[in-house]
């Protein structure tokens, strides 16, 4: 019998720890996203398979003390940052794996609401704004450039073309001649931002930190709408800052913002409490679903299709 230790209750559902108890495994569940260093470090030290749900790093220590691990799975995408120790655990052949594209018909789905929530005011227009009746922006015939062309940049690119967007611009390192739809352009990111009257962010981390900054905003069209539910901090928050106060562009984000964006009115800002746009309860067991399928395969020693490391 192996011991799986889960983290986080936000994954891995009560009909999962069952398929892992049915498969011979013992789930020690710790009911936190946020464990320390420390904690993990006395956590690991017996158990042969872990399943991440929270947000906290293992690190090279956390490895050096899990002494009988045998696979990691990761309930995201971007297991890199979450485990920085995964070049440690691949010399111990301690098997990683992830959840690719589990949340992301969530991400589309978010991400396209939050452009139709600013084109059409309906902040300004709902029952807790101050406006009664304005001509609002559509995106019918908009021009929609997508920064990311993968599971999530892709379904949004069919969504807004199904809501009558006239083309979209894609930017991405993965270079395509065929979408197989001719209103699906590639280009380069300055013409993405430049010719787009929305312009939405899916690149992965490997952007780097900060890669949406002055230049880019300022090639912006007047009035034009930024849309970020990629990761934190894609967007230089003080060229943003400054793009929005001078009231140029508006922008909708999945992040939280620090408090001088408060003093920028509904019209041209947009953003969430924090990251949210991956929780639905469709997405949680998509990747509990696929999690719980790798960490059976790898620890009975199978080969497994979302193992990441060798």
């Amino acid at each position: 019998m192996a011991r799986v230790l889960v983290t986080d209750s936000l994954f891995i559902f009560d009909e999962h720890v069952r398929l892992l108890e049915d498969a011979g495994h013992m789930v020690c569940r710790v009911d936190r996203p946020d464990l320390s260093e420390s904690e993990l470090v006395d956590l690991v030290g017996e158990v042969e398979g872990y399943i991440l749900g929270g947000i906290e790093l293992v690190t090279d220590s956390v490895i050096e003390a899990a002494v009988a691990l045998k696979a990691i799975v990761f309930t995201g995408a971007d297991w890199r940052n979450f485990i920085p120790g995964h070049e440690l655990a691949t010399q111990r052949s301690i098997a990683i794996a992830s959840t690719p594209a589990a949340n992301a018909v969530a991400v589309a789905e978010y991400t396209v609401a939050i452009m139709l929530l600013m084109q059409r005011r309906l902040i300004e227009l709902g029952n807790t704004g101050s406006q009664k009746f304005l001509e609002t922006g559509s995106l019918e015939e908009a021009t929609v450039g997508i920064v990311g062309y993968g599971a999530i940049g892709e379904r949004v690119a069919r969504t807004v073309l199904s809501l009558g967007a006239g083309q979209v611009l894609v930017a991405s390192r993965t270079q395509r001649s065929d979408f197989g739809d001719p209103r699906i352009m590639m280009t380069s990111v300055d013409k993405v931002f430049s010719e787009s009257d929305v312009v939405s962010l899916h690149a992965s981390k490997e952007a780097g930190s900060g890669y949406v900054g002055h230049d880019l905003l300022s090639l912006m069209k007047p009035n034009a709408l930024l849309v970020d539910a990629s990761f934190d901090s894609a967007v230089d928050r003080d060229a943003l800052f400054d793009a929005l106060s001078s009231g140029r562009i508006r922008a909708a984000l999945d992040h939280a913002l620090d408090d001088r964006f408060g003093t920028i009115g509904p019209d041209i800002v947009f953003n969430s409490n924090a990251h949210t746009a991956y929780n639905t309860r469709q997405a949680n067991k998509r990747a509990s679903d696929m999690a719980t399928a790798s960490m059976i395969n790898l620890l009975a020693g199978e080969p497994d299709p979302y193992q990441v490391n060798g």
